[in-house]
């Protein structure tokens, strides 16, 4: 270059390096200990809750204005990424909090965001995010739970599947149809509680990984609810729906991403260790190379998260493309970096005697939701052909 020029080394805040290290402190003392028992048993881990709630790590995102902690959405990430190391299933606690109250604070009234973000805030409550159904997966606008107004009340009916920690939870976000011939237009946003007549919920799924957090279905039966529990107006539930897991992809990308980086680090200590043909099995170029391979994938998805994460607390117009991005290139690293761990572990990667093999399930599952991998493929194709 003929002149010098300086550039801006991007890089996390002291604050965000300070948030790193205070819940990576809580995770090593208080949750990793309990992941692999509620991996096993397939219980809500109760004590994990309760150490990231006494440092309010629990729903780290709630506005000060209603009791939280006010973290950016980077500092969000951090949080799930540093809780995912330790334990995906205790990931969920504040992921699901995010997804649960985000169309809250994207659409809600002041009187509901007072009402219930304050109680999540406190940690008296946790909320869940009711889209799918049994029928309505990928294509949510097909959705049949019906919400028919009674006067000064609503009165849903039907099925959600796939509801993370179910049961648990105190609030659900709920979207039903309220206007049939409208399709996607017809579609509006509901605070449900679990206290409400008429909801109750299925035994909880027999699932491959993240056991610890519970998925059940939740059942309207003539729920009736005031109508000031909308969020929103009518008929703009499926927009807030959308915009919501614009925001909370990038959650998944940061659980993603920690779950991963707790793969990497078991494997580098035991490839480190382990000794095969009279040295270490670090000291082989091939095992090297699969090393190699496994840190640049995880860090090329550690910086495009962050990178959504920062859109995200912005509310930049090319959210909806880096959400997607982030969520499908770091979820499809975690799996390939997490399958890498269980391999270098040879036969004791296989076992439930090392934490890998878990890691490897619990990665699993975010290709699948908020979102399939393939469906995030199409949400950037369209980005980028409108442009």
């Amino acid at each position: 270059m003929a002149a010098e020029q300086s550039f801006d080394v991007y890089r996390l805040t002291d604050e965000h390096q300070a948030v790193r290290e205070a819940v990576r402190d809580v995770c090593a003392a208080k949750v990793a200990p309990h992941a692999a028992e509620a991996d096993e048993t397939g219980e809500f881990p109760k004590a994990s809750y309760d150490a990231l709630r006494a440092a309010d790590f629990h729903a780290p995102h709630i506005p000060v204005e209603y009791g939280g902690a006010g973290a950016d959405a980077l500092a969000t990430a951090i949080v799930i990424e540093e809780v995912a190391r330790a334990c995906g299933s205790s990931s969920l606690i504040p992921a699901v909090n995010k997804l649960g109250t985000m169309p809250l604070i994207l659409a809600g009234s002041e009187e509901l965001k007072r009402k219930y973000l304050t109680q999540v805030a406190s940690g008296d409550a946790m909320f869940s995010y009711c889209l799918s159904e049994p029928e309505a997966g990928s294509d949510a606008a097909s959705m049949t739970t019906r919400a028919v107004r009674d006067g000064d009340h609503w009165v849903l009916n039907g099925v959600k599947r796939w509801i993370t920690n179910a049961g648990v939870s105190e609030f659900y976000t709920v979207f039903a149809v309220t206007d049939p011939s409208a399709r996607s237009r017809g579609i509006s946003a509901f605070v449900v509680e679990k206290s409400d007549s008429g909801v109750s919920f299925g035994a909880p799924e027999k699932k491959l990984g993240i056991k610890g957090s519970p998925t059940r279905e939740v059942y309207l039966d003539n729920v009736r609810i005031p109508a000031d529990r909308m969020i929103g107006a009518e008929g703009t539930g499926f927009a807030t729906a959308m915009k919501t897991l614009d925001h909370t992809r990038v959650t998944i990308a940061a659980q993603a991403v920690g779950i991963a980086q707790g793969a990497l680090d078991y494997a580098l200590g035991y490839v480190k260790e382990r000794k095969q043909f009279g040295k270490p099995v670090a000291d082989f170029q091939g095992i090297q190379f699969m090393i190699a391979d496994m840190g640049m994938k995880l860090e090329a998805a550690r910086q495009l998260t962050y990178t959504a994460a920062g859109k995200s607390e912005r509310g930049d117009a090319d959210l909806t493309y880096f959400g997607a991005a982030a969520k499908c290139f770091a979820s499809d690293a975690a799996m390939e970096i997490t399958t890498d761990a269980v391999q270098l572990l040879g036969g004791y990667g296989y076992t439930r005697d090392y934490p890998v093999e878990r890691m490897m399930r619990d990665a699993k599952i975010t290709q699948i939701y908020e979102g399939t991998n393939q469906v995030q493929r199409i949400v950037m194709a369209r980005q980028l052909l409108k442009g």
